[in-house]
């Protein structure tokens, strides 16, 4: 048997600031946009070199889903973008103006830092040994 993950939703305020933020500030690929109804689009995005897993950027439709916006994780990290050159990523990511909760930290595992998105969420910027 074969399994994967194909996509993870992540809620968002507005689809085209988060596109933006993840094209032009993480450099992610743009890899569908597609309106399916007035309201509600498909938006695929993903960090280049990734085979398997994007993001799907949905946005929030009522006020439950609005609250979940920026802590869909309770203010744990949501999510790990792994890279293979830390200091590439972390200083780009650091001259876009993203917020660094966490500095680089050398641990057993690799390379560690944690940054917020556009909206709050936490992520893990990890080079593995």
């Amino acid at each position: 048997m074969k399994q994967s993950i194909g996509h993870i939703a992540l809620i968002v305020k507005d689809y085209d600031e988060a596109i933006r933020f993840y094209t032009e500030k993480l450099s992610f690929q743009l890899i569908e946009d597609t309106r399916l109804s007035e309201e509600k689009r498909w938006v695929l995005v993903s960090p280049p070199g990734a085979q398997e897993c994007c993001l799907l950027l949905a946005k929030a439709t009522n006020e439950e889903q609005a609250a979940a916006i920026g802590n869909q994780a309770g203010g744990r990290v949501l999510l790990f973008l792994y890279t293979d050159d830390f200091w590439r990523d972390y200083n780009n990511i650091s001259l876009n103006n993203i917020h660094f909760v966490r500095p680089p930290k050398e641990e057993t595992y690799g390379w560690v830092a944690v940054f917020e998105d556009l909206y709050g969420n936490r992520w893990d910027l990890l080079q593995k040994r």
